[in-house]
Parts: C-alpha cells; structure tokens; sequence
C-alpha cells in the first residue's frame, strides 16, 4: 500500500446552483430542475438564469477560489431581484452557496435548498474518491489533504478524517471554518448573515453513492468510531456556531430524505422536485 496519494485532474462532483423569484442555476446539471420549475403550475413564468461555472474537472479548484468565482454572479442576480430570491444547490455547489450566504451582509435569499450536499464533510471510499486519488484508500488520504497543498484541491477542503480530528482542525482551510469547528474572527458576522434566510431545506439519501457518509448531506456526520452522530447531536448544532440550531428552534428547517436516488438523479427526479423542493418555492 502506499503511505502517499496523489491525485488526478478529473471531473469531479458537479457544482451546481439555482435561484428563483428570479430562479438561478449555476452549473449546467440544474437544466432539468430548471425544467421542472418552468413546467410548475405554481410558478409559470419564473424566471430561470443558468449559470455555468467551473464544470468538469474545474471543480477541483479549492473551494475558497470557487466561492469568489461564484459571488460576482451571485451578487449581480441578487441585486436585479429586490423582491428576493431561493437559491438551489447540488452537491459540492451546497458549501459553496453556504460561503456566499455567509460572507454576504445583505442578501435576500428566502429559501435555501441543500440539494445532496457534504454539509458536515466527506469520507469514504466511494467511485469518485478513486478517480481523483487513484492509489488510495479513504484511511490515507489525509496525509495529502491537511496541508497546504492538498488545499489547494476542492475535495480536501471538505475532507473530514473522523480519525485525524487534530489534522483536520489544524490543515482544513474551507470546512473546518464554515462550520466553526475552528473558531475564527468572523464566525459572528457568518452566523448572522447565514440566518437571513427564512428556510433551510436540506435533502439526502441512503442510496446517493458518493456523498460518504449520505447523513451528511442532512448534517450528520461519523464520530471516532464510524458511527453516526446526527446532526441534532453533533457539536456544531449543540454550540450553533453557524446558525442551525437556530434555523431549526425557529421552525425553519425541512429534512427530507429520499431513498432509491442516486448522486447524479437528484436534481432530475420529479418526486423529489414535488415532495422535497417545490412548496418552498413560493
């Protein structure tokens, strides 16, 4: 076995993103989602923007890099749209719209919709971890990740080793702030601007097949041992660093969990565009 990974440039998990009132998607896999949301007898005549940033194999680039590439779109269709907007995010585009909800002071987003997102981190050995680290497990990849170069790859910044807890808090640049497992000097200001938004909608499944372990996308998460802690346990919740035992104190928050739905069906599949999405959208 080796003691080092290296990774390969590959398509990586799409970064995807939507809005509404003004409806926005950013990466071109939300087409069928904006589809859906045109075809809704709720919202005829919704207004979709797709936007198409860092596809394919681009979505490597280190999530802070992303974020910033993101924000100049994100700010210009917040603005056309004073009467607010709903943002959508698919998978790795989910903590980057929690970036861009959280560095940003005077948003107006109404809804934000999670859609198979690795909210509390990624680890495991899935298809997609083999692609991009062909000569490694999920046991060592830490040893590339929690430093400053593995930085400098997305999937690294959300890389959460349940056996490295040290490494994690000390070399993880992206997640390790976001959910303020680090303390640092704007985790105030990111609480308050992440709680702006009226809804917290967040969607998973056991069947996705990437996102590792799938409770994540819902804010669950491995302890030490590789079992898992929900979300309601984790500390994060229990300090609310960023906002999410508010959001869920306030009646806010909506868990769906969908079984039966791989990774990349999530924004094509009507039912959960109809159970999960839809009446949020108004």
């Amino acid at each position: 076995g080796h003691d080092f990974c290296s990774p390969v440039v590959f398509l990586f998990l799409k970064i995807s993103f939507v809005l509404e009132e003004h409806f926005f998607c950013m990466s071109p896999h939300l087409t069928e989602l904006a589809d859906n949301i045109n075809r809704n007898p709720v919202h005829p005549g919704t207004e979709v923007t797709v936007i198409d940033l860092y596809d394919s194999w681009a979505s490597l680039e280190p999530m802070w890099k992303q974020v910033q590439g993101f924000k100049k779109a994100f700010d210009s269709i917040v603005q056309k749209a004073p009467d607010g907007v709903h943002l959508v995010c698919f998978s790795q585009g989910g903590l980057i719209c929690r970036a861009l909800l959280s560095m940003a002071p005077d948003h107006n987003v109404h809804t934000f919709v999670s859609l198979s997102s690795p909210l509390a981190g990624q680890y495991g050995d899935t298809e997609y971890l083999r692609k991009v680290f062909p000569d490694c497990t999920k046991k060592l990849v830490f040893h590339f990740c929690y430093n400053r170069v593995g930085q400098k790859v997305s999937i690294c910044n959300y890389w959460n080793d349940p056996h490295h807890r040290p490494r994690y808090l000390q070399g993880n640049s992206f997640l390790a702030m976001l959910n303020g497992d680090r303390p640092h000097n704007d985790m105030k200001a990111w609480r308050e601007n992440f709680l702006r938004i009226k809804k917290l909608v967040l969607i998973g499944g056991p069947d996705d097949g990437v996102i590792t372990p799938w409770q994540s996308s819902h804010f669950g998460f491995y302890d030490s041992d590789e079992n898992i802690v929900e979300m309601r346990n984790q500390e994060t919740y229990k300090n609310d660093t960023f906002g999410l035992k508010m959001l869920d104190t306030r009646g806010d928050m909506s868990v769906c969990v969908h079984s039966g739905v791989k990774h990349i069906q999530w924004h094509s599949n009507y039912t959960v565009f109809s159970t999960c999405i839809e009446k949020w959208l108004t």
